[in-house]
């Protein structure tokens, strides 16, 4: 594992991990070595992980969820995929 394991960092560096490989992703993702972005998989669900763990009960936004998106296409005459028409 590339960094410090997650449990063992505190609060602020946690988020400040997490700030930083989901700044980098794009980059990974575009121009990274296949093993460049299996490291970035891993160490992202390894911090994500610990931030689930740590905030079982966080905030979510309603729009944010299925139920949500379901809500903003209902009764309207626009539908994901669709032109308005």
């Amino acid at each position: 594992m590339t960094g410090v394991d997650p449990d063992r960092l505190d609060d602020q560096q946690l988020m400040k991990e997490l700030e930083t490989i989901h700044r980098t992703r794009h980059d990974t993702l575009l121009y990274g070595s296949n093993d460049a972005l299996r490291a970035h998989n891993e160490r992202m669900a390894q911090l994500e992980g610990e931030y689930l763990r740590r905030n079982p009960r966080r905030l979510t936004a309603a729009g944010r969820t299925r139920e949500g998106a379901r809500e903003r296409y209902c009764g309207g005459a626009t539908t994901p995929g669709s032109a308005g028409v």
